[in-house]
Order: structure tokens, then sequence, then C-alpha cells
């Protein structure tokens, strides 16, 4: 296993500078983004079309001694208004496509989510189940919309040998343990999940107890964490729509690895992702509103450095 970082933090850097900052660090191994929510900071689309930017981003990426994880496109594929669906449609299309020129084994996006209706303005996310035209709509969802999409683009990933990661995020059809595998079951196994535990600890879903239900559709995981604030999660609950700087009135907030959690969660949590077949990478997230990126970055690498596993297991020589 090894711990990698999402570029996205450092944005406003350029991608060598980045290598030069995360070698600094001890790390090797990145994910990018492509386009829509994650922005394209390091990695241009436009390489498609332009062997040159091509061999020239694959070289700096050699010479520095660096793998990529995943390229990241998360956005909202099925969102009601066509023009925006079909933005973020093609970008993970061409980000599918990049992934394969690049040798990339998982591109990770969002369900997204539909409106109500082929008129929506606005994506409905269905979270309870009644009144009863709550079960229509969701009925509606999964099959005119949901299904036929990423079934499709699953496809499209399959044949260029590229594996979908989907990102369980409130606010979108998929969105815990068993959303993720009823589109997995629609779809087929080439697609699993981008394992985020952060989004589960807000909802109250034990991210260890649930990679045992995920089993092998984890595909690529990020390390970030969520601090739960006892004092303000009765009066809110787990849905709390202030913004994410309104620290001291949220129920949650993002945090960087070690400070939702300590060490204890986090070696159990790799130990299980281990015991379970994941063995690739955890990259790091940062989304800490009350620390820099920089200070975010250094301490999860820290963090993370002390627990990672990296050499296979043994023989158990003692069984």
């Amino acid at each position: 296993m090894k711990v990698g970082v999402f570029t996205a933090l450092l944005a406003d850097l350029p991608l060598e500078r980045v290598l030069q900052k995360l070698k600094a660090l001890g790390v090797d191994t990145i994910e990018l983004g492509t386009g829509n929510y994650p922005g394209d900071p390091h990695c241009k689309l436009s390489m498609l079309d332009n062997p040159a930017e091509l061999e020239a981003f694959q070289k700096l990426i050699a010479d520095y001694g660096f793998t990529i994880s995943a390229l990241s496109c998360h956005g909202e594929p099925l969102h009601p208004v066509r023009e925006i669906a079909e933005r973020n449609r093609e970008v993970n299309r061409k980000t599918i496509l990049l992934a394969e020129k690049l040798g990339v084994p998982v591109v990770i996006d969002f369900s997204g989510c539909p409106g109500d209706s082929d008129d929506a303005k606005y994506p409905n996310w269905v979270t309870a189940a009644w009144p009863p035209h709550f079960q229509e709509l969701l009925a509606w969802q999964w099959k005119e919309k949901v299904i036929p999409y990423w079934r499709e683009r699953v496809k499209f990933a399959a044949d260029h040998g590229v594996k979908i990661a989907i990102e369980m995020h409130p606010g979108f059809v998929v969105h815990s343990p068993e959303t993720l595998l009823r589109l997995r079951e629609a779809c087929g196994e080439n697609l699993g999940a981008n394992y985020d535990p952060s989004h589960m600890f807000w909802q109250q879903i034990d991210p260890i107890a649930a990679i045992r239900i995920l089993g092998d559709a984890i595909f690529h995981v990020h390390a970030k964490d969520t601090q739960i604030y006892t004092y303000n999660l009765p009066r809110t609950g787990v849905l709390d729509t202030k913004r994410f700087t309104d620290e001291r009135n949220r129920a949650w907030i993002y945090r960087t690895v070690g400070y939702g959690h300590g060490a204890e969660f986090w070696s159990e949590f790799i130990s299980t992702l281990r015991m379970y077949g994941y063995d690739y990478v955890l990259s790091i997230e940062h989304e800490d509103s009350l620390m820099s990126p920089e200070e975010g970055l250094t301490k999860a690498v820290q963090f993370l450095n002390n627990l990672i596993i990296r050499e296979k297991p043994g023989i158990a020589y003692w069984a």
C-alpha cells in the first residue's frame, strides 16, 4: 500500500513544483483532476489531441519517478439541465480516453443525481421513504436516468481498459455502500468505489464496517477525516447545510487525517482494507478548513507514513 496525494490541494502550483514538493515529503504517487469540480490544474484533456504535450507530461512524471493512481473528474453527469450533464459527461469520456493513453487504471467520478422530471432545473435527492411520491420519483430516477447512463459508460470504460470508481457522496444517488452496490449490480464489476471514509463518518456509517460490506468493490481510497461535534449534532442532524467555514455551528467538518480520528482508527482502517484485498493507494485529500493545505498535507503524510502497511504479508509460520 502507498500514501498518495490528490493534487487539487496544490492547484496554485505548477505540476513540476508539485512533484518537487511531494518528492521532498516522500510521496511518489498522485491523483490528478481533469476537470469538472476538481478542475484540471495539473492534467489537461487537451493532451488527447496534442502528442507533444502528452509526451512532455509523461516525461515529467517519469523524470520525477511518480506514478498516477487515478484521474478524477468528479461531476454531475445526471444533472437535469442537458447542457450541464453533457459537459460533465464529455469530461468523463475524455478522462477515460486519457487514462487509457497514460496507463492509469481508475477514473473517479460522482454518480450524479437527476431531477424530478425531464423539465427539471435542479437535481432532486430523495432522502426519505414517505410521502409515497418519493418512492415513485426514486424508481423513475434509477430506471430512466441512473442505470441507462452508467451502464453505457461503464462498458465504454471497460472497452478502454479503465475502471470507474464512484465516490459515495450525499446529494447524489450513490451515497452509501448499499447504493454503490446497487449500481454495481446493474452495471457490472468494472464499476466500484472511490472510498472516502469522511463521507461515511458524517452519515454515521462505520467506515470499517463499510469496507466489509463493499469488499472487492473498492478500487481507490481517499485519506480524509471528519470530526463530529456532539454539541451541534442534536440540533441539526447530519444533513447540515451551513457553510463549511461556519465551523463553530456545524454538526461536523472535514479534517486532516488524525484530527477527526486517531491512529487506533486509521491503523484498523488500513488493516481492514488489506484484509479485504485492497493494497493500492491512500490518496490524501485536503478539505480541512481549520488548517492550510501546506500544513494539512505535511501532517497527513507524516501521520499515514507511520501507519501504512507497505510490505506483503509473510507466511503465517505460527499457524
